[in-house]
């Protein structure tokens, strides 16, 4: 694996400041680092130790896994999500909704790995019978109207907020 550029690693941190709309100043204040030693980071003269960039991480509300993949500290174990990758950069959640979209995401991919033999098997079924619309809904399928595991309705739980039928709505907490 070919080591990144030492200058990579501090064109990321700025870019990710830059969109987090955050100054130099904020982050080297948020992250407990000087502002000469982060613009020197910024600009690829010094590479931060993993203690820095946990630092940096934090003052940036990202994770800092992806501060030490891009500093080559660590190597990536499986291609980054997009969606993964969407969650982390949107700023306009709070940390502990990112985390749990976050959660949510991993074990439904988690649930879609340990039925992966089985999809195999019904896909095979699946390319010989067409199956026939359901109910007044041409376009909805059977996996669409399937509740929700515990586990998932558990954690959306403080995002939603019971109707008078019992069932879940969306309804912000944060107004």
């Amino acid at each position: 694996m070919a080591l990144p550029k030492v200058g990579s690693i501090g064109e990321y941190i700025r870019e990710q400041r830059t969109h987090a709309k955050i100054s130099l100043r904020q982050l080297a204040a948020a992250a407990g680092v000087s502002n000469p030693y982060l613009s020197q980071i910024e600009r690829g003269l010094r590479k931060p130790s993993a203690e820095i960039l946990n630092q940096i991480a934090k003052g940036l509300h990202i994770s800092s896994q992806a501060l030490y993949i891009q500093a080559g500290l660590i190597e990536e174990r499986e291609q980054h999500s997009d969606v993964l990758a969407a969650i982390r950069a949107d700023h306009l959640i709070t940390e502990r909704q990112r985390q749990v979209l976050i959660d949510i995401y991993e074990s439904f991919r988690k649930e879609n790995r340990a039925e992966a033999p089985d999809a195999d098997a019904q896909t095979s079924q699946n390319a010989h019978s067409t199956p026939e619309p359901r109910g007044g809904d041409a376009g909805s399928s059977p996996r669409e109207e399937a509740p929700l595991p515990e586990a998932y309705l558990a954690a959306l739980k403080p995002y939603a907020a019971p109707s008078e039928s019992g069932s879940v709505t969306p309804e912000s907490k944060e107004g």
